[in-house]
This record gives C-alpha cells, sequence and structure tokens, in this order.
C-alpha cells in the first residue's frame, strides 16, 4: 500500500478523514462457481495476485486508524460466489461507501456488451453484498456531503441527475465519487504520457474529435448520450460540487483539473489516498 495524502479545505464544520481506494479487482472462484468461472479466475490472476493481500493491509490501517473507506469500484473482477462472499466480508467489517464499477456486474469478463440489461442480470446479488445504493447513495459527514453515482459504463442516467440535483438542494459542499473520470484535457495528455490511450481515452464524455480512432466496439461503449452530457454539463457549473474521486485507470494516480473549481482524484488499489476535509 502506498498511502497519498490530500487535503481539502472546502467549510466542513469540523475536520474529518477517510480513506480512498479503486479497483481491486479479487478474482476469486471455488467449487460453488462453473468451470468457466474457476478457469477465468486462474488466468486474470497474473494481473490481480496482490489484490488480497493489499485489501488486508489497508483494511487493518483503516481499523487502527478509525476511518472510513470510500471504494470507486471494481472491488471484483467478475460475479462469482467467492467474490461475493470477499466483498461481503469488506463491507461487513469496514465501514465502506461504495460506487459501483463495471465490473462488478461482469458476469464473464468481456463475453457480452455493457448495459442496463446486462447489469440487471446481476445488480440485486451484488447489490446485497453492499450496504449503501450502488448506483446512487448520499452521506452528509460535518457539513459535507459525500455522494456515490454509477458510471461504470460510461453513461449517467436522467434518475441520477435528479438525485443529485436534490442533494444539492441541502446547500452543503459535495464530494462526488464515481468509477469512470470525466475528460479533461490534462488527464487526456497525462494517459498519452503513460502509454494508456490503447483504443480508447476510457472517460466520460471524451469528445467526438479525439474518438475518431476508436474501434467500434469502444466507441459504442464509450459515447456520451444526451443526458450524460447534460450531467457532465451540470457537475461542471454546480459551484457545491468540489471534487470527484474516481478510478478505472489502473496505470497511474493523478490530480487534475475538470474546472477551476473541481479537482479529479484518480487512485488504484496500490495507491491509496488518505483524505482530510476541512
Amino acid at each position: 500500500m502506498n498511502l497519498i495524502h490530500n487535503k481539502l479545505q472546502i467549510g466542513a464544520e469540523k475536520p474529518f478523514r477517510f480513506l480512498h481506494m479503486s479497483d481491486t479487482h479479487f478474482v476469486l472462484a471455488d467449487a460453488r462457481d462453473d468451470e468457466r468461472k474457476i478457469k477465468l479466475a486462474q488466468a486474470r490472476n497474473q494481473w490481480y495476485s496482490g489484490a488480497p493481500e493489499v485489501t488486508e493491509e489497508i483494511e487493518k490501517y483503516v481499523r487502527e486508524n478509525n476511518l472510513m473507506i470510500a471504494h470507486t469500484g471494481d472491488f471484483i473482477d467478475f460475479v462469482s460466489e467467492a467474490n461475493l462472499d470477499r466483498l461481503k466480508r469488506f463491507t461487513d467489517e469496514n465501514d465502506v461507501f461504495f460506487a459501483a464499477g463495471n465490473h462488478e456486474f461482469s458476469l464473464y469478463v468481456g463475453e457480452a456488451f455493457e448495459d442496463a440489461a446486462y447489469r440487471n442480470k446481476s445488480l440485486k446479488k451484488v447489490q446485497a453484498c453492499v450496504k449503501n445504493d450502488m448506483r446512487f447513495a448520499s452521506r452528509k459527514i460535518n457539513g459535507v456531503n459525500l455522494i456515490a453515482i454509477d458510471n461504470g459504463y460510461y453513461l449517467f442516467e436522467r434518475e441520477q441527475l435528479d438525485a443529485l440535483k436534490k442533494e444539492a438542494e441541502y446547500g452543503l459542499p459535495i464530494l462526488l465519487f464515481m468509477h469512470t473520470p470525466i475528460f479533461d484535457p490534462d488527464l487526456y495528455r497525462i494517459m498519452g504520457e503513460n502509454n494508456c490511450l490503447g483504443e480508447a481515452a476510457y472517460m466520460v464524455a471524451t469528445p467526438e474529435e479525439l474518438m475518431k480512432g476508436y474501434s467500434k466496439y469502444r466507441y459504442r461503449q464509450q459515447k456520451a448520450d444526451e443526458i450524460t452530457l447534460e450531467t457532465v454539463d451540470y457537475i461542471k457549473s454546480q459551484p457545491l460540487i468540489r471534487a470527484i474521486f474516481c478510478g478505472h485507470i489502473h496505470e497511474f494516480v493523478s490530480e487534475t483539473k475538470l474546472t477551476d473549481g473541481i479537482t479529479q482524484y484518480i487512485s488504484n488499489f496500490e495507491n491509496v489516498r488518505l483524505v482530510e476535509i476541512e
């Protein structure tokens, strides 16, 4: 675990702290799962074998320091009985505020186009392992509104925007937690410098002119619809929103400006943030 320290002065009634992490990607399967999932776990383990050890280190740290964990998705790599058991233990034994990632609903990684219908095949089963609503939730701490939104499929939905606007009526400074970062030019540049662009930029609302080289699949997957663009515009223009915490981009961590007033903080499973709010 590499601990990154951040301090945000946003007008909290009194200071508080939390730990932000993302993209743990547990790859567990056992005899309760079918042979295909067991083989999938074995294959995916080459990338995510460190997840159990690092997560246990993080859990020990937050318990010793009485910290909430804000996890921005992909705790599990795919839906298996063993992975769900680990997710439930994570949320039962720790104070966790959770925003879903795309892998939370993967039955078998990459086997189907991920949309609402696909997500709904496993949503209830996965949601049973998480205490807050994985798709939209809020928690108010010391006069600060923490809001988790599921944008793992590169989209926002009308119900989420309506709920976000309703939360803004409280007039509290807002911290957003979501899996996929919103496009900003600095983050796009950093991704290019780190050779992370590949087929696509893997951000919400990437401009059309930067999507010309996308494969048909990635273009369909990541093209923003009208409600997503409306939500991004609202987020950028809402002065109560002070920061966004996200993940999804595994290769590096960063802090970039979405607007003059909103910083996006990207973490991953090894590089986690101890965030102090004042």
